[in-house]
């Protein structure tokens, strides 16, 4: 059984911190579940372009506002506390928030703890890992 606090996670290394956003990771690859949990925020203000080409993610939005929109249809959604987005495809998106969005995030696969994004808006593919298939 794994026992940690949101407390405890964002005061370790485990608290990774980007331009625009922070993550608390408090579940990761090598903890052995199949999934990594984050709670992260997102800093109002802020233009997020994200394209997980290795990850499947599924965000609940737990306070703030702001929008996705998906640049592959050019829908935008907007996003609250109680709203989950999943990005089922791989999907382009770009989140902007109007005020700090606090969210609960799931990956698929598991990140394994200091990633960033890429010049794409990716997290690097785990060599080990198989990419979850994209739904159409």
């Amino acid at each position: 059984m794994l026992i940690r606090t949101l407390e405890e996670t964002r005061a370790s290394e485990r608290n990774v911190k980007s331009n625009g956003w922070d993550s608390a990771r408090l579940l990761l690859k090598d903890d052995g579940m199949g999934f990594s949990f984050h709670v992260t925020t997102m800093y109002a203000g802020e233009e997020l372009a994200m394209h997980y080409q290795n990850h499947l993610e599924a965000v609940l939005v737990l306070s703030g506002t702001g929008t996705i929109e998906d640049l592959g249809t050019g829908e935008v959604h907007p996003l609250a506390p109680g709203v989950l987005y999943a990005l089922n495809a791989h999907d382009r998106h770009i989140v902007r928030p109007e005020t700090d969005i606090l969210t609960a995030c799931v990956f698929n696969p598991p990140v394994t703890g200091r990633e960033v994004h890429d010049e794409t808006g990716a997290y690097p593919a785990d060599p080990e890992a198989k990419v979850a298939a994209a739904v159409s």
